[in-house]
């Protein structure tokens, strides 16, 4: 686990917020939110540029044939994930549709949110490392959790076990492409009030670090 970066930029703390499905990412990034901090959510910045009349969908729609298409022409999420998270190359196929198309749009809005009086930035995303993100935000915090609470929580999702197994399988090696950059860990594994204590010990950390804790 590596210390903070050194030299951070003035204004609020920007940290990279990632870790594998079910290890409760979100959860993490809402208890932030909740203590002031602005998010940034990749994934939902990922849907918008797949809106109808956006190029990405059209994109999508060329690559990977109608069915993924409902009747209304918008984006068929369900039959999309069904298709790229059976087939790796299909996955990265449709990677190489979205990044490029949502990249800007989360640049600008850590751009926005540092123009605020917030004290921390949050990014939330997968694909923290591969997107290229880590080297614009001062630290990196990684969401981790024991692999049965993770099947546990996306069974209670509603995912059958062979459909969670494929989209763990699809995010095969983010620890250990995450590990070597990661600043700080929190572990979900335990009871809610365990993951908030864990949040509040990293924050008040990174706020210290940058200099940017209360008083």
């Amino acid at each position: 686990m590596t210390s903070a970066r050194p030299g951070a930029r003035s204004g609020p703390v920007r940290v990279g917020l990632t870790g594998p499905i079910g290890c409760g990412k979100s959860t993490v990034a809402a208890m932030l939110a909740a203590r002031g901090a602005v998010v940034i959510d990749a994934d939902r910045l990922s849907r918008e540029v797949t809106d109808l009349g956006d190029p990405a969908l059209a994109a999508i729609a060329e690559r990977f044939g109608r069915g993924v298409i409902r009747a209304d022409g918008s984006l068929d999420r369900a039959a999309l994930g069904r298709r790229v998270f059976a087939d790796a190359g299909e996955l990265r196929a449709l990677e190489a549709i979205v990044h490029p198309a949502v990249r800007p749009r989360i640049l600008a809005a850590l751009e926005a949110a540092a123009a605020s009086d917030c004290r921390l930035v949050v990014l939330e995303a997968i694909r923290l490392v591969e997107g290229g993100y880590v080297d614009v935000v001062d630290e990196v915090w990684l969401v981790t959790c024991d692999p049965a609470v993770q099947r546990a929580r996306l069974a209670d999702r509603g995912l059958d076990p062979a459909e969670a197994e494929r989209r763990i399988a699809a995010q095969a090696g983010l620890l250990e492409r995450v590990a070597p950059v990661a600043t700080r860990v929190i572990d979900t594994t335990g009871a809610l009030d365990r993951t908030e204590a864990a949040v509040d010990r990293v924050l008040a950390a990174a706020l210290a670090a940058h200099g940017a804790a209360d008083g």
